[in-house]
This record gives structure tokens, sequence and C-alpha cells, in this order.
């Protein structure tokens, strides 16, 4: 059988798949991108990376021609993905009630974990004004709407100006981003995250939750499941081991900043050795909330069955079963 081709964003713990350092499995051809790839369109794609909110949909509209593995790629909590006005009287998510608020796509996984926040502070759908289009002038021109019924205080931004444009100018109150603008670290940036601590905000989230967002899963061409279903139990093998190796490297290779090891200690502090864990069972109390928030959201009309999600598995990766 040809190698699998697969393709995902260039995150640090899929690399050794890219650069074939996973020992024994030279039958994966990894791509990385800048983009996330579309698994539904790309036809010369086997799977690779996609959003998980498209996925649950999908599924929720009887389509099943990709399946999902319960390897949650990108992971992220949201409260850092709310900026605004360095200036601005606004605090946290209750602040927001009211307001005029931009995001980058409305059916996003990542925006949808963000209205949850403002959700549980007690700003629904309903008591704001959305603008959503492109953060910043390279941002493609998009529909970032989709087919999606909408209320009428959703709407596009004008003449597609970029949102960091309107924040800056007052045009809106806050933006919803999943990456920070280019100097949004600098002293001199003229914007801010909305809560003034948000890593506290995120430790108390988790310790609420349990869990750390799931953005974007890995999906795979339900036939060639059809053909090889072997091949699911070695893709989740696969990403496993390379983020093991990932993780093993960490405190050797990288540089993101100098205070990289105390970073990790904390993380691990609070998270464990392993705050991204793959497999279904560490998985669906994320799984539940996540479908919770699209159904509340008026994303889709009910939740899917787990098990109709991710058909192919039952548990963690160290015992990976793969169903008949």
């Amino acid at each position: 059988m040809s190698a699998i081709r697969l393709a995902t964003r260039h995150w640090d713990h899929v690399m050794p798949i890219a650069t074939k350092e996973v020992p024994g499995f030279e039958s994966f051809d990894l791509e990385t991108r800048a983009i996330t790839p579309d698994v539904w369109t790309e036809r010369d794609l086997d799977g690779g990376e996609t959003s998980f909110s498209r996925y649950v949909r999908a599924r929720a509209t009887g389509d099943d021609s990709v399946t999902a593995l319960p390897v949650f790629i990108m992971r992220g909590f949201r409260h850092r993905c709310i900026i605004t006005a360095k200036n601005s009287p606004l605090e946290t998510a209750a602040d927001l009630r009211g307001k005029r608020i931009g995001l980058t796509g409305w059916a996003d996984s990542g925006n949808t974990w963000t209205r949850a926040i403002l959700r549980q502070a007690g700003v629904g759908i309903i008591d704001a004004e959305w603008r959503v289009g492109g953060l910043t002038k390279d941002h493609p021109i998009m529909d970032r709407i989709g087919p999606i019924e909408v209320p009428a205080n959703i709407a596009p931004t004008e003449n597609d100006e970029p949102m960091v444009d309107m924040l800056e100018r007052g045009a809106l109150d806050a933006v919803m981003t999943p990456f920070m603008p280019a100097g949004f670290y600098e002293a001199d940036a003229p914007f801010r995250t909305l809560y003034r601590d948000p890593q506290q905000a995120e430790a108390d989230y988790y310790a609420t939750t349990g869990f750390i967002p799931g953005i974007h899963v890995l999906a795979v061409q339900t036939s060639l499941l059809a053909k090889a279903p072997e091949r699911a139990a070695q893709l989740m093998e696969l990403f496993e081991s390379a983020k093991d190796i990932s993780s093993a490297r960490r405190g050797k290779l990288l540089d993101i900043t100098p205070w990289q090891n105390e970073a990790m200690a904390e993380a691990t502090r609070v998270f464990g050795s392993d705050w991204m864990p793959y497999g279904l069972e560490s998985n669906r109390t994320m799984i539940a909330a996540f479908q919770a928030e699209l159904i509340a959201q008026g994303l889709m009309d009910e939740d899917v069955d787990v098990d109709r999600l991710f058909p192919q598995f039952d548990t963690a990766p160290s015992a990976i079963g793969v169903s008949a």
C-alpha cells in the first residue's frame, strides 16, 4: 500500500512525523502548512488537521465522508484570545455585555469556546453586536460566517476593514483572535488582553472544567478506513509517538523564551506531564461541553453520540481498540 498522505499546521508535536523521526512509520507522509488543510475538498489528501466544529456539524448532518480520530492537534485556552484597546476600561467577559465584538470566523471552534466564556459570564449571543472579518490587512478576504442563519446582530465587517483598525479607532470594543497581531507583545502596542491576568483566569477555568479546549482534530477519509481499518490505530500510535518525541526534546532544543524551563515546570505543576491527551476517554467531558456550546449558540440542533463522532476508538492510545 502506498504511503498515507496527511497535512497539518506546523505544530511542534507533529514535526517528528514530517521529518521521519518516528521509528517504524515510514508509510506516512506529513506535509506541514501555514493554514489548516481542507480534508473534505482536497481529495489528494488521505487526512489531516481539521476544525472540530466543522467535523461535529458535518456528522450532525449525516456527512460521514471523513472520520476523526481523538487526536486533538490544536488545543488552547481562550481567555487570552480576547483583546481590547490598551486604554479600555473593560477587564472581564461580563464587561462585554452590550459591546461591539469582532471575531475571525463565526462557526470556528476556537471562537465557539470563546463565546462560551462570555455565555458563562452572562453575555449571550443576543447581548452584543458582532462583526466577523479578517484580523489584519494581510488576512484573506473571505466569507467568515458561511451558510449559517444568524441573527441580525451578527454581520460581516464593512468594506472588509481589518478588525485591528476598527479596534484601534474605537469601532469595536474587543476582538476574539486565536493569534495575536504583529507587535502585540511590544511595550508600545495599542492593544492588550481583555483579562489583566488571563493565565489566572485560565487556571481557574481548568480547575473547574478539568480540560483545555480542543480546537482542531485529526481526520481521515472514511473510505481509507473502510479499506484498511488498522490504519486508525496506526495513526493514533504515530501521533502519540511524535508527541512523546517532541515532549522529550522540549527541555533541550527549544528556546522560545529564556524562561522556557520555568514555564514548563509551572505547566507541569498545573496540568501534569501531558496537557494535550489523546484518546477518547480522556476527552469525553471536553467533547460533551463543546457539543453543548454548539447547540446553545445555535450552530446545531442536537448533539451527536460520541461513539458516532469517533467510531474507531473506545479507550486511550495505550489501549487502542479498533472496531470491527
